[in-house]
């Protein structure tokens, strides 16, 4: 490498560019990850397939032969079975989507917070030098 190919900047340009552009870029990969981690952790696109699914695969045989007790008593155990599994995966779906929202806003609170706080301590800075004039 030569002299000339090596480029110097400021060190307010380094500053700015790892500011406002490396950070932020690191934030929203962070984001992005825990997002994608919780929609895996709480399993929430396999919970919509398998909603109407057997409650821990919990299902009784109808047996052979047409015995009316037994293919009732298979029938409505096995539907008990099924929406015991619908109202368990609709409290699981709805708690990992209210996650998933509180953790979309509290990540864009923190980019918004990242981008604008050289300007607010810069305000604030400025409005303390008036307080004491």
């Amino acid at each position: 490498m030569d002299a000339a190919s090596i480029v110097t900047k400021n060190i307010l340009v380094k500053y700015i560019e790892w500011y406002f552009f490396d950070i932020p870029l690191a934030i929203l990969k962070g984001w992005r990850n825990t997002l994608v981690f919780n929609l895996r952790y709480y399993s929430i696109p396999l919970l919509i397939k398998t909603f109407f699914a057997y409650w821990r695969n919990y299902h009784w045989s109808y047996g052979r032969g047409f015995d009316i007790a037994v293919w009732a008593e298979a029938f409505f155990s096995n539907m008990i079975s099924r929406i015991l599994g619908a109202i368990v995966r609709i409290f699981l779906i709805a708690f990992g989507m209210i996650l998933e929202i509180l953790t979309f806003f509290i990540g864009l609170i923190v980019l918004v917070l990242w981008v604008i706080l050289p300007f607010l301590m810069t305000a604030g800075f400025l409005f303390g030098i008036n307080l004491l004039i």
